[in-house]
Order: C-alpha cells, then structure tokens, then sequence
C-alpha cells in the first residue's frame, strides 16, 4: 500500500533539491561540460555483509546517478579471494534491490584482470614500476614511519627487461606464494605513506570465485579500484574519509596507465564484449556513517558471528543491512536516515535513536495497527453471559482512513497485559486497579472486582464487569475515564512467539577500550527477550515483513525467517518512544 505525502487535496510534495557539497560538485561539473553523463558506482568487497555504514555509500552513490540522469554499476571488488565467497556476492545484491535501488551493469574487478595485468605491464616498460624480493616483514622494515622517510629496496634499480621477465614469471606461477611482489616506483621519502613505494601485485595462489585458478597473482586494492574506475568510465568516484590519504595514488595510477589514451590495454574488454568506456575519474570523499552503541568492524562483526555472539548475520541486533531488515527496519527508514545525516567532509557519531526516530516517521505514516498482548493476564468479564462471542469494527490507521477496518473478535474472555494492572498503584497511575475502571480500546469502560491469586501468591487472573452503556458512541461513553488499555479476545486470540530486541551494547561506545575491556564485555544482556503472547487473528494471518505498530506497545515485523501464519513470530522493530533517552 503506498501513501503519499500531499501539499494539497491531489498535489503530491515537490522533492526537496539537496545541497550537498559532492552534489554542487556535479552540478558545477555539469555545467562546464565536463561530462556527457554521470557515472558512478558502488563497489563492495564480497568479503562480508554490508551495513548500516554502506547504506550511506549507496544512497549516495545510486542516488546521484538517479537525479542527475546518470548511471551506477555495481562493481564487486574482488581482488582478494582467500575471503570472498558467492554468499556475499548475492547478499549484497539483495541489500542493494532491497534498499530501493537497481544497477545499470553488474561488474567484477575480475572482469578487468587482463585489462589490470596490460597496465602492469606497461608500467613497468615506463619505469614506473618494479619486481622486489623483499618478504613482508622486510617491506615494513623500509618503508619507514610517519617521521622518518622510508629506504629505497635493493631492488628498485633493476631494468625493464628484467622487470618484465620477473612479473611475468610471477604470472605463470613460476614463484611461491609471498616471494615477490610488483611494486609502484614512487617516492619512498614522501610524507604519505601511501606513495613509498606501494605494492601493485602479489603472488596468491588462491582459486577465484569467478576465474578459478586462472590467475597465480592478483592485484591490490588500490590498483585495481582506480583502474576499475577508469575502465568504466566512472565520473565522480565517491568514497569514505580513510581513502583520502590514497587519492595521491589513485590519481598516479589513473594518469600513468591512462586506459583513456590507451586503446590497446582495453582489448580484453572488447573480447569480453565490454564496452570500452574509460575515462579519468575524479575520487572525491565524504564523512562515513557512524552511530553509536553499534560496532562496523568487519573483523569484529566477523567475531560476533562465528564466536555464537549473535545468531548469524542476520541477527536483528547486528547493524548489517540482513540484520537491519529482519529487525523491520524500512528501506524508506534507511533512505531517510541518509537525508537526516547529510553528506559532508566531517566525520561525527549519530546517536542511534535518530535511526530509531527514522523509522518511528515511516512506521507511523504506513504500518496498519493491530492489537496484542505481549505479558498475558486473564480478565474475565463475569456480567458476559458464557459463550458470549462477537465482532468490533476498528479502524486500520488512525490517520489515514484509506488503510480501511477491520473485525476484532470480543468475548467474556479476555487477555490484558500485566504491566495495566496494579493492585498497589504507584502515584499518577492511570491503568486498571482493584475496583477501579479504565476504557477497554474500542469495547467500553471496564471495572475490576476481583483479583484471583495461585498458592505462592501471584495474580492468575482478574474479574470484573463490563458497563453496557459505555460502548464508543453510546451516551455513557462520554463520563471520563483516565486510563485507556489494549486487549485481545482470549477464545479466538492466536498465540505468538514475540522476540524483544534492544540496543546490542549497553554502552555508547563499545569499541573505547581504556579501561581494559573490550565491546565484548559490553554486550547488553537485555538486548533480545523471548515471551509468548497473543495477537489478533488480523496479524497472525499476516505475511512475513508484515509491519503493525502493536498499539500502545511498539512496532513490530512479521519474522522474515520464522513467521508462519498459523505459528506467528514477531520482532520488536523499535518501542513508541525513545526509552535510552533518559539512560545516563
């Protein structure tokens, strides 16, 4: 069901012109003439499950593309396959369709390989590049610290001829795994680290998940991602702060293999049936996606999954994008999120609950409503013949009376939460009391007369009367009454697995490890609760991703795994309001 937002009767909202400072940059390019089109990508390494932090990077990357008329690949960066795997690969295709977003043409870093291993080539016939036999170890050694410059290796000086009969040796596999590496001949005395030299191919025999064992040797990440912007022609390639230290090398390796001037290097491309769109792309960086009381490392997310931490990666607590989505997190929420955040050059930390918040605006406006009882008590209403069955009209939305009604079954027996009833009321109570009455949602005013308690003491069940002049629109409706409470038809109610999810950590910053611990030692052991309760057959037939606010209780999703419509399962998406605000 879509639900607009109108400025008047049939006038739906203009979209807002974002101002941005990556988009003025665009626009101001644009203008000039510099590009035909715009093109930009999303480029994911399959070694993992994106999160909230590439949410940003898509929005942005796709988003540009889509008000500027242009278009946007999605490139997996797969140049280091000891870590990838084809389940990443699809999941990342899912998160990115899911988010609202499709791609003009799906490549692989893999795809460029020959393209990648002509440009090494070339460099190494300009003298920009060369074969060393330093180990790892000895590579650190020389490249020197951030105040010292590095020493140039004893290999930098060797010829072309014997550069090239090297690398191409390393390509057929002559040589094991770590006993040579090409590298850029740069400036090892330059004050970023980056440019000392950096490595442009290593040797790993490791089959590929798209080319097997084709290749011995596979390129660096810095390497390959300029290049595979070239190739394609990308206009403005958009990237998080850390990579701006590497946009000197980026830029080196784009304007001394220059794939636009040089047609011959792209002839695997045209074999491929490629297209041959290279350019010079433009890097430009913009503030990552942080919010607190979540982690976004991938080693430690990596953890949390195969330690048993969290139940997979698409645990609703974990911040991945499947995680996000199972919680019932919207791709709208995500979308607006991004809005909310800004695009800028200063990194900051979001506080999680204006993600909550996000998602509270979208669920409000389009989320139909529904009852349910997540801690049941019995309330029987004795003045209710025995058998007593009926149907209640109720409102989907309160606001929106396009999402129509529905019938609520009403009977003698009910099921009310725990937490409405108090037989010691605290002060300002509003809820149900020994001998007190509150409004039953919909059905009238209700009294309680009895409190019914087991042998140890706890209170089983309640009795009370209903008044049947206090129906809505009867007369008697009208006297006040403080409280307001929900129920469900404890006859015809179907049980449910109701799952409580929270905030994974139970602090703001659990990577912050002064005082010796470490974001495990902050796991909140509160941030998932499994009850059994009960909910309306309305929501218990409802389709997984289903979303309802549960009133007077939270919102809630349909379990895209475990919900069955005769075994309902619900996650908690977010409370009704913000309950960390107040949390010191």
């Amino acid at each position: 069901m879509s639900h607009s937002t109108a400025t008047g009767v049939g006038e739906p909202a203009a979209p807002v012109e974002k101002q941005d400072f990556i988009r003025q940059i665009v626009r101001q390019d644009l203008a000039a003439g510099k590009h035909a089109a715009i093109r930009t990508r999303f480029p994911p390494e399959p070694n993992g499950y994106l999160h909230i932090g590439h949410a940003k990077a898509i929005c942005l990357d796709f988003g540009i593309a889509a008000e500027f008329g242009g278009l946007c690949n999605l490139r997996f960066d797969d140049t280091n396959p000891a870590k990838e795997d084809p389940e990443f690969v699809q999941a990342i295709q899912d998160d990115v369709r899911w988010l609202g977003f499709e791609w003009a043409s799906l490549r692989h870093a893999s795809d460029y390989f020959e393209v990648f291993y002509l440009a090494a080539e070339k460099l190494i016939a300009q003298g920009d590049a060369f074969v060393c036999d330093l180990s790892a170890e000895q590579v650190r050694e020389y490249r020197g610290t951030l105040t010292e410059p590095g020493r140039n290796s004893p290999y930098r000086d060797r010829g072309v001829e014997e550069n090239l009969d090297l690398f191409r040796r390393m390509r057929a596999g002559e040589f094991p795994d770590g006993a040579r590496t090409l590298r850029a001949k740069i400036d090892m005395g330059s004050g970023n680290i980056n440019l000392r030299d950096p490595a442009l191919y290593r040797i790993k025999k490791v089959a590929h998940q798209n080319t097997g064992d084709a290749w011995p040797i596979y390129p660096m990440y810095d390497f390959a991602h300029s290049l595979g912007d070239a190739v394609e022609g990308i206009t403005h390639s958009l990237c998080t702060l850390e990579f701006e230290d590497h946009r000197p090398l980026y830029d080196w390796c784009v304007e001394r293999v220059d794939l636009a001037g040089s047609p011959e290097l792209l002839a695997p491309l045209l074999a491929k049936g490629l297209p041959n769109e290279a350019a010079r792309p433009r890097q430009i960086e913009f503030s990552r996606l942080n919010i607190n009381y979540t982690v976004m490392s991938k080693r430690k997310l990596v953890a949390m999954v195969n330690d048993g931490l969290v139940d997979g990666w698409d645990d609703p607590r974990m911040p991945t994008l499947q995680g996000l989505r199972r919680r019932g997190y919207t791709p709208a929420a995500l979308r607006l999120l991004v809005d909310r955040v800004s695009i800028s050059k200063q990194n900051s930390v979001i506080d999680f609950s204006v993600l909550e918040g996000c998602l509270r605006d979208d669920l409000d406006a389009h989320a139909p409503r529904r009852m349910a009882v997540v801690t049941p008590l019995k309330f029987v209403l004795t003045n209710l013949p025995e058998g007593h069955a009926e149907t209640l009209s109720f409102g989907n939305h309160p606001k929106d009376e396009s999402f129509g009604t529905r019938e609520v079954p009403f009977s003698r027996e009910l099921w009310i939460e725990h937490d409405d009833f108090a037989e010691v009321p605290p002060k300002g109570w509003k809820r149900l009391v020994p001998g007190g009455e509150v409004r039953l949602r919909g059905a009238g005013i209700v009294r309680c007369d009895e409190v019914v308690k087991d042998d140890a003491g706890n209170i089983v069940e309640l009795r009370g009367t209903l008044d049947p002049e206090s129906r809505p629109g009867m007369e008697g409706a009208n006297r006040k009454i403080k409280g307001t409470i929900h129920w469900v038809d404890a006859t015809r109610a179907v049980p449910a697995e109701i799952r409580l999810y929270d905030r994974l950590f139970s602090v703001a910053d659990p990577d912050d490890e002064s005082e010796g611990k470490t974001y495990r030692d902050h796991l909140n052991p509160d941030s998932r609760k499994v009850v059994q309760g009960y909910v309306e057959p309305a929501a218990a037939d409802a389709a997984s991703e289903t979303h309802f606010q549960f009133e007077r209780t939270g919102y809630f999703v349909a379990d895209r795994r475990d919900h069955r419509a005769g075994s309902p399962v619900f996650n908690r998406s977010v409370s009704l309001r913000d309950t960390w605000s107040a949390t010191p």
